[in-house]
């Protein structure tokens, strides 16, 4: 299996990892054969990878582990120079009469929430420029004035197993630079414009967004600007009403093993329109397409090889509504 046991001790308690079925060991790129699925303890992926300084994501390993109930407490150790794994336990409202509230999330954090019921209300978890090494994990995150989460500058952050909706903006927006980023096992519903990336200088980001549910949205599931390597896999997006994945401004991205259903433009790589903006390139493999429509661009040559960068798993195309429809989002095991 590719899933190692690289942290000890609080990541045993936070990961809530489900005991798999699966018969044997899967080959990198080889899709699984069973709806039973394993997810890791840590994120595969480009938020894994050796670069800039930071070998991988730990978050707050190695820091102390505290539990918080308010915003004050929760701003207090997101915002200090100290790692910490920081348990949330129940809803904590960020508002505090201002435009954004936001908590400024520092280096080597751990955000995880205590089971299925703890959210992130009102306001939005902001890594910005030169903040690496953060996990957000395991929370509801709704109903902000702004955005969700704001990453601008950031590198090697995993988002996983979180669920997104109700912002008044996008539900997670990766930018300027944002780079090494994992998305995985989360739900963006109910929303206009769901996941943004982009709004940089250069095509230099790296990022990897697999096994998420984007249903009810409109676009940006996700829109991809600027991105050197976007790789997405075992997505399942469901009812969505513009446009789904889309590559504009010179990105380069890998669609594998996904399942569109009822989706207009599954995949796009047509320029967005305005001064300055260009297309980017899909190349699609694996997928299945249910009462879709319109753009489903594929190149007939894949513009980089994540094998080259990670190992991967596939699960297959046909299983992919099951498998995320039981398993992504905030689950009762993760975070205790």
């Amino acid at each position: 299996m590719r899933t190692k046991l690289s942290i000890t001790g609080w990541a045993c308690l936070l990961s809530g990892c489900m005991a798999s079925a699966l018969a044997g060991p899967v080959s990198p790129g080889e899709s699984r054969t069973s709806t039973v699925r394993q997810w890791p303890e840590v994120p595969e992926g480009f938020a894994s990878v050796n670069a800039m300084g930071q070998n991988g994501v730990t978050g707050g390993a190695g820091g102390k582990t505290v539990t918080v109930t308010t915003r004050e407490e929760l701003k207090r150790f997101a915002e200090s120079t100290d790692p910490y794994v920081i348990r949330v336990r129940g809803s904590i409202d960020l508002k505090d009469g201002s435009r954004d509230p936001r908590i400024d999330v520092a280096s080597d954090k751990t955000i995880v929430g205590v089971g299925k019921t703890a959210e992130i209300v009102g306001g939005r978890l902001y890594p910005l420029a030169g903040v690496h090494n953060v996990i957000i994990r395991n929370l509801t995150i709704r109903n902000s004035p702004t955005d969700g989460v704001t990453m601008d500058g950031a590198h090697h952050v995993w988002v996983d197993h979180c669920r997104f909706h109700g912002h008044a903006d996008g539900c997670l927006d990766s930018r300027k630079g944002t780079t090494c980023l994992t998305v995985s096992w989360c739900i963006f519903s109910d929303s206009y414009k769901p996941f943004g990336i982009g709004w940089d200088t250069e095509v230099a980001a790296q990022m990897t967004i697999h096994h998420n549910w984007f249903r009810n949205n409109q676009y940006r599931n996700p829109r991809a600007g600027q991105v050197l390597r976007a790789h997405l896999y075992n997505n399942y997006l469901k009812d969505i009403r513009v446009r789904g994945n889309w590559a504009a401004d010179g990105t380069r991205m890998v669609v594998e093993n996904s399942f569109f259903d009822n989706v207009a433009n599954p995949h796009d790589s047509h320029s967005p329109g305005g001064k300055g903006s260009s297309g980017g390139v899909v190349f699609a493999s694996g997928n299945i397409y249910h009462k879709t429509r319109g753009r489903k661009d594929s190149h007939k040559n894949m513009p980089f090889n994540p094998r080259e960068f990670y190992e991967y798993e596939l699960d297959r195309t046909e299983a992919v509504p099951d498998l995320i429809s039981e398993y992504a989002g905030p689950r009762e095991s993760i975070g205790r």
